[in-house]
């Protein structure tokens, strides 16, 4: 019971700690609890999504995972926009993703963040407290 509580903690630390890197809107919905930019936390990190599907145009989305016989497929923001509205599990190992908008009715945010995400493989990354050049 002990490793489960402390694996807990670290992850909550590590998320909090790892807010500061993420824009604000992804802080407000929460995704720091699970996410970071740059590396795992409970789910895998933004960067390993946005390089895994960067030159993909379609997704394959059940709430049972990708690979499942019910999986049916999208265009690839609209699939990501059904994993992270509806959640689901098999993608990235066994920590399931949870429902984060089931009845739809924050999905301009929702695309909002899919299009950051999938645009950070696009960008370089600049290191965490760096300042812009002038």
């Amino acid at each position: 019971m002990r490793p489960i509580v402390a694996g807990i903690a670290l992850a909550m630390t590590a998320s909090i700690l790892s807010a500061r890197e993420m824009p604000p809107l992804a802080q407000k919905n929460n995704c720091a609890v699970c996410h970071a930019i740059d590396h795992r936390v409970v789910g895998p990190s933004w960067m390993e999504v946005s390089k895994k599907y960067k030159d993909a145009k379609a997704y394959m989305y059940s709430v049972n995972g990708s690979a499942s016989p019910d999986a049916k497929e999208f265009p690839l923001v609209e699939g990501l926009m059904h994993k992270i509205s509806h959640g689901g599990h098999g993608n990235w190992g066994e920590a399931p993703m949870i429902a984060n908008d089931p009845n739809e009715t924050n999905q301009g945010e929702i695309r909002q963040l899919v299009e950051y995400i999938l645009g950070l493989a696009r960008q370089p990354m600049k290191p965490a407290g760096s300042r812009p050049s002038n």
